[in-house]
């Protein structure tokens, strides 16, 4: 089993600090072996809402839950989200020496009970799929995507027949458990469309033709996908300069294993001859940066003349952009120069498949993508 020391230093120092911790994440990323691995030596009392022997012990959930002491953990707590009413009364009695930590499928922006109710109480902890801080860069994690059971699979067929299933107990199962009434077939097909628009900007009324569907629908579609942390909307940033500037975000599949597998493609040969290889690629790429960086809000910018920055952030006071490539051997761009000035960045990045880094210039350093597992983004001349 491969540790995750980050994630259970963040939940052990959380659980420390706040009465209620929430572990965010799509299903199968491991949230809950997570969650097992902190509440052993604590010997945590764990309930699984989904399941129905848990689900009887918890009939009466105010008498059970306020009769135990030390760390109790409520794994898939979306499927009763009237307890987070329960959790604001029990944390706020003076005698309460309990710590909660509550797992979750779904965004805060889906279970509101959890930002709304316990404001001020809860710490929230969002867990993807491994990341370079914790395995080491190469073709499987990048072809296969971070899931656990699908990047640990003991062949490519057996890695491909997972995501198949996860996609399918996603549409079938997971997203109705939620409470959403949309047909798994239209979801499929929206989200095998939505693959091809992987890298874009949003645009709802061609994707809304294609379909069938009004913009206001297909925009549902997309929000549901981005609150279960299937896909990322990275916003526009806006400056005030006197340039047209692109104001609709940009998708990105937050897993390249399940892009792949919605694109039908089934191994690193085929991702290679792939039109949309630089577009998986520069997903892939960002998702790792935003996981090793963790800024508090992430930006993209792009102007209709052309300039743009895959990635914009600002941290203690500077402003930082990312520029991801696919190539051999990246160069200064007219593009970069242009993000430099109207940004007035700090410094810019450009992050590549390559082995090398090297500066471009006194503001531009091209990094390989394997260097951020050693914080490298967190070290040259950036202060965080």
């Amino acid at each position: 089993m491969i540790e995750r020391n980050k994630h259970y230093l963040a939940v052990e120092k959380s659980v420390e600090r706040s009465p209620v911790t929430a572990i965010l994440g799509p299903r199968q990323c491991g949230k809950t072996t997570l969650a097992r691995s902190f509440g052993e030596p604590h010997q945590a009392h764990y309930f699984d809402l989904e399941s129905v022997v848990d689900q009887r012990r918890l009939q009466n959930p105010e008498l059970m839950l306020s009769s135990l002491d030390g760390v109790i953990i409520l794994d898939e707590i979306q499927y009763q989200p009237e307890l987070f009413n329960l959790l604001r009364v029990l944390v706020d009695r003076p005698e309460n020496k309990s710590r909660f930590v509550v797992l979750g499928s779904a965004s805060p922006q889906l279970i509101k009970q959890s930002s709304e109710t316990l404001a001020g109480r809860v710490e929230f902890i969002e867990l993807s799929g491994f990341d370079l801080s914790e395995i080491d860069l190469s073709q499987n994690l990048w072809m296969r995507g971070g899931f656990p059971r699908s990047y640990l699979a003991k062949t490519e067929e057996d890695s491909i027949a997972w995501r198949e299933g996860f996609i399918r107990t996603f549409l079938e199962r997971d997203i109705p458990a939620l409470g959403i009434s949309i047909a798994s077939g239209a979801m499929r097909r929206f989200w095998t469309m939505l693959a091809h628009y992987h890298g874009q900007t949003w645009n709802g009324s061609e994707l809304g033709r294609s379909m069938g569907l009004s913009d206001k629908t297909v925009r549902s579609y997309l929000d549901i996908l981005s609150a279960t942390f299937m896909v990322r909307q990275l916003q526009p940033w806006y400056e005030n300069i006197h340039k047209r500037q692109v104001k609709s975000p940009k998708i990105y599949f937050r897993d390249s294993g399940i892009l792949h597998s919605l694109l039908g493609i089934s191994d690193y040969h085929q991702l290679t001859g792939n039109p949309k290889l630089g577009a998986s690629w520069e997903g892939f790429a960002l998702e790792q940066t935003l996981q090793i960086v963790r800024p508090v809000d992430a930006y993209f910018w792009s102007t209709y003349s052309g300039a743009e920055v895959d990635l914009f952030f600002i941290k203690n006071g500077k402003r930082h952009g990312v520029e991801f490539k696919y190539s051999e051997a990246p160069k200064a761009t007219k593009s970069m120069y242009v993000a430099i000035e109207d940004l007035s960045l700090d410094h810019l990045w450009v992050v590549y498949p390559g082995k090398d880094s090297y500066p471009l210039t006194e503001k531009i350093k091209v990094l390989p993508l394997q260097e951020l597992s050693g914080g490298d983004l967190n070290n040259y001349d950036m202060n965080f």
